[in-house]
């Protein structure tokens, strides 16, 4: 991990979680497990993405009990999600986060 500001660091975190629930790591154990975070961590960035005007909601399964269900992002507001996707890799690296499998 290079030596990024915290600003950017928060920045960067919010825009590759949403890229993992958009592609499908879309719970917050599967975002801990992509990105080693704890939970809170985890659970305080998807919360955090309406700061930057991403849509993201719980989607509970159909017929699902208790708090079964992902994450799905809505509208990616501001940000181009093309853009995040091109650059994953480099946000990751930049994050620290290991490769995913």
């Amino acid at each position: 991990m290079t030596d990024i500001s915290k600003t950017k660091s928060s920045f960067y975190r919010r825009l590759y979680v949403a890229h993992l629930l958009a592609s499908g790591t879309a719970s917050v154990p599967a975002v801990m497990e992509a990105t080693g975070m704890p939970r809170r961590t985890a659970q305080d960035t998807i919360a955090a993405l309406s700061e930057l005007d991403i849509d993201c909601r719980f989607a509970k399964g159909e017929s699902e009990r208790h708090n079964i269900g992902r994450y799905v992002v809505y509208d990616w507001g501001p940000i181009d999600p093309r853009w995040v996707a091109k650059h994953a890799d480099r946000l990751r690296n930049s994050l620290g986060y290991p490769e995913i499998r």
